[in-house]
């Protein structure tokens, strides 16, 4: 990162440069999530799915007491949002793995679909587009791999984990070389 000389003095980029130490905590959080991810994903999908279960049990309680004030949202409405946040915050709480692979199967569940939908699409544009079999292609992929989830929650879990590790570890290595090069700036 090469800034002019005049432009090191500014204000802004020096309070930026005092700051690199944030951006290092995330990406030091975001490597060691994503190795924890990738040597074992069915732990880490399990962490995932709880702290997505509290996020939605605070959201919960939050609407709860929105219920007593000015929210914007019709009551019943926000009722309704309360109370389903709550009720899947518990599950996801009590019994993360669980949560985990019905997140999986509606994974799946997507996955035929645009399937279904990507190879119908190109069927019907194959007189109008060249390559359409790349498209139908894609669509018998999405199926095998949607199908694949469904014979095998547990291993699509580990998988989408493995995938969502690889790019935590990815996103931590890039900022703690953001956080390197912001450091020179204080």
């Amino acid at each position: 990162m090469n800034l002019p000389p005049d432009s090191r003095t500014s204000p802004l980029l020096t309070a930026i440069g005092r700051s690199w130490w944030v951006l290092m905590l995330y990406g030091v959080v975001a490597v060691v999530f994503g190795l924890i991810a990738i040597t074992r994903p069915l732990s880490a999908a399990t962490a995932l799915a709880w702290a997505i279960g509290v996020m939605a049990l605070v959201e919960g309680l939050i609407s709860l007491f929105a219920l007593f004030g000015r929210s914007g949202v019709p009551r019943g409405w926000l009722l309704v949002y309360a109370l389903a946040s709550l009720v899947f915050g518990a599950l996801a709480v009590l019994n993360p793995l669980a949560t985990a692979s019905v997140l999986i199967l509606l994974l799946a569940a997507w996955l035929i679909v645009a399937g279904i939908y990507r190879i119908v699409f190109a069927v019907r544009v194959r007189k109008e587009i060249q390559g359409e079999w790349l498209l139908i292609l894609s669509g018998v992929l999405a199926i095998v791999l949607g199908a694949m989830m469904v014979a095998n929650p547990m291993a699509g879990i580990a998988v989408t984990t493995l995938w969502i590790g690889i790019g935590s570890l990815l996103y931590g290595v890039l900022q703690i070389v953001v956080a390197w090069r912001i450091r020179r700036l204080r």
